[in-house]
């Protein structure tokens, strides 16, 4: 069962072969912590948020459709539950950002590589907590959790060429707020 792609362990699953679940979680439950630390940067139970979302997965396996991704199926999960959670909490999304992970505004890669003042680090910090949130989902989708834009449209539910749109000015916005710091 371990050579099963993520679609072909779903299909499982939705034939109620729980142990092709719990493959699933084994493969995505690391990511999705990551995602709901970057999400939820304040929120003090990520790793119960993550054990909820797994929940809702398994309840509605029924509707995964095989043809299309489970990564972008689970993300888009993940992001209803934190986007849930910060409307709970009344707290914003994203606003820390290590600045040891950020990209260059050139596309993927890790500016603070080519980087070594301490102050340069704060001013992309404090570039990256400045920007709006609809900009930012798509920069931590791609940025940190490595999804094409197509797996961002499946989970943000927005048109493709509206990703490359939101990341094109959420690089010149972070490079001029950086430039004013």
């Amino acid at each position: 069962m371990h050579d099963k792609n993520d679609e072909e362990l779903a299909q499982l699953v939705q034939q109620e072969k729980m142990e092709a679940f719990d493959l699933l979680v084994e493969r995505y439950e690391k990511r999705l912590l990551g995602y709901g630390r970057r999400f939820l940067f304040n929120y003090e139970n990520i790793e119960d948020a993550v054990q909820d979302v797994f929940i809702k997965a398994y309840i509605n396996i029924q509707s995964f459709n095989p043809k299309k991704k489970f990564s972008s199926w689970i993300y888009r999960i993940a992001h209803n539950h934190f986007i849930n959670i910060i409307k709970e909490q009344k707290k914003e999304p994203f606003l820390f950002f290590d600045p040891d992970i950020i990209f260059s505004f050139s596309g993927k890669g890790n500016l603070l590589e080519k980087i070594e003042k301490k102050e340069e680090r704060k001013k992309i910090e404090n570039s990256l907590k400045k920007l709006n949130p609809k900009y930012r989902e798509p920069v931590v989708l791609y940025y940190y959790e490595d999804k094409n834009y197509e797996e961002i449209s499946d989970i943000l539910k927005i048109p493709i060429s509206t990703v490359g749109v939101r990341l094109r000015r959420a690089r010149i916005i972070i490079k001029s707020l950086y430039e004013e710091e």
